[in-house]
């Protein structure tokens, strides 16, 4: 989706594990590092959007992973919304002088390791937690990429 505001647009990305390996994908547009991901369209939520452009930009499905939620809303308990899964961390950056955006990013797994990128000049790289310095990656994306290794690593 193209920008929605002038000035703030609200956007998700997820860093993937499989097997002890995390997805990471090159924007194209930034060429930047990062999970795949991209805008919140106007008629979702950010776990709709952030399962939606995994599948879009790698052709995975995904499953969110929970652990970022302090509490569970009891699920024999009826009630009239729908309880999203929290992203594990947010941050707000610049993609010009005068335009911002805010990212919901999440920690997911994936049933297979088979990218089916959208386009076939896109980059990725499944890397292993001892792989992360083999790329020029952003200090938070290498931190978080670490995180989610350590936190959905198969023992």
């Amino acid at each position: 989706m193209a920008h929605v505001h002038e000035k703030i647009d609200f956007t998700v990305s997820a860093l993937i594990v499989y097997k002890n390996k995390v997805l990471l994908r090159k924007h194209d547009k930034y060429n930047v590092w990062t999970g795949p991901g991209g805008h919140i369209d106007l008629d979702e939520d950010p776990n709709q959007a952030v399962v939606r452009e995994a599948k879009e930009e790698v052709g995975l499905d995904i499953k969110l992973w929970r652990g970022a939620q302090r509490f569970d809303y009891p699920k024999d308990v009826e009630g009239p919304h729908r309880h999203l899964i929290l992203p594990v961390w947010m941050h707000r950056h610049h993609t010009s002088p005068t335009h911002e955006h805010i990212d919901f990013s999440y920690f997911a797994t994936s049933e297979n390791d088979k990218v089916v990128p959208e386009s076939p000049t896109d980059e990725w790289r499944w890397l292993a937690k001892n792989e992360l310095g083999s790329l020029e990656l952003l200090p938070d994306i290498k931190f978080y990429a670490s995180k989610a290794l350590d936190t959905l690593e198969e023992k």
